[in-house]
């Protein structure tokens, strides 16, 4: 009897660590999406690494453009994302899916938008978006304004902008980020003027000297936050992830600091630094008691 008793004891065991087994084999990987802008790769990958390896829910990183995003979460394809560029950038895309969709929080503030020059172009010929119709300073310029993507919503307000000023005889270079950087990098290094769009948080700042132009008409925009947000009852079916992104906030300072460490090693060893350096912070996020 004993001997029964002891063998059905056994295989109980077995069968509820089978089942264990299979229950954490079965848990879904949390779904996050991003787009390739330097800010988005870094809270992203550093929202996956604490998600993994603190509240160990496996995560599948899903890179696309802005508009893909957007749908990918209303539909329930992806769980979240964490560029939602609000109330002005991404303003077309977060209308058409906000009712179906869950803002969880804040990733950071003082986020905007603008064109910039190198510091070494004299402020006296080029101050406001209005200097760029002079002349002599068209001509330094050939006429171009270095843009990034065909989605992004920066790219949208640029566009307007040209109309806006009546930038007649310039035309806005659509490419990347990676394209407008490089051409960015050309130009410094030869000292040549250049006009760019770009957006506050980004490495750029760290690497070049580099200053926005007025926007008198503020065709671009002003301060901005960035959100996060989920599909539809994500907070309900995985509430420890959702509670974590609702928490996940960086001060802007912080995260270029991050973001330009990226650039000069890798985002996963910024990421890991960050860690590292913001014990107090992260213990917040994940809501960790001392002790």
């Amino acid at each position: 009897m004993f001997k029964t008793l002891a063998t059905l004891g056994l295989a109980a065991g077995m069968l509820v660590g089978a089942a264990g087994a299979t229950l954490a084999q079965d848990k879904a990987p949390v779904k996050i999406g991003w787009a390739a802008w330097s800010d988005a790769e870094f809270v992203t990958k550093l929202a996956a690494k604490l998600i993994k390896d603190e509240l160990g829910h496996e995560v599948e990183l899903v890179q696309t453009d802005v508009a893909p995003l957007y749908q990918g979460v209303s539909r329930g394809d992806l769980d979240a994302m964490m560029m939602a560029w609000l109330p002005q950038t991404h303003a077309d895309y977060f209308a058409k899916v906000k009712d179906k969709v869950t803002t969880l929080g804040t990733v950071y503030d003082g986020a905007k938008l603008g064109w910039v020059v190198p510091a070494y172009v004299p402020e006296d010929a080029v101050a406001s978006i209005e200097d760029l119709k002079k002349d002599d300073v068209k001509a330094k310029l050939k006429g171009r304004i270095e843009g990034i993507d065909p989605g992004a919503g920066l790219t949208r307000l640029s566009e307007q902008a040209v109309t806006d000023y009546g930038l007649d005889g310039y035309k806005l270079q659509i490419s990347s980020e990676a394209g407008m950087l490089t051409t960015v990098d050309r130009a410094i290094r030869k000292e040549e003027w250049f006009v760019a769009t770009s957006w506050s948080p980004h490495w750029m700042f760290g690497k070049y000297a580099l200053r926005y132009i007025e926007d008198p008409k503020g065709a671009l925009g002003k301060a901005e936050h960035v959100d996060v947000i989920a599909r539809k009852d994500f907070d309900k079916d995985n509430p420890e992830v959702a509670a974590f992104l609702s928490r996940m906030k960086l001060p802007i300072g912080d995260l270029e600091a991050a973001m330009f460490n990226a650039q000069e090693t890798s985002y996963e060893k910024a990421v890991d630094k960050y860690i590292a350096d913001h014990p107090d912070q992260i213990k917040a996020w994940l809501a960790k008691e001392d002790g």
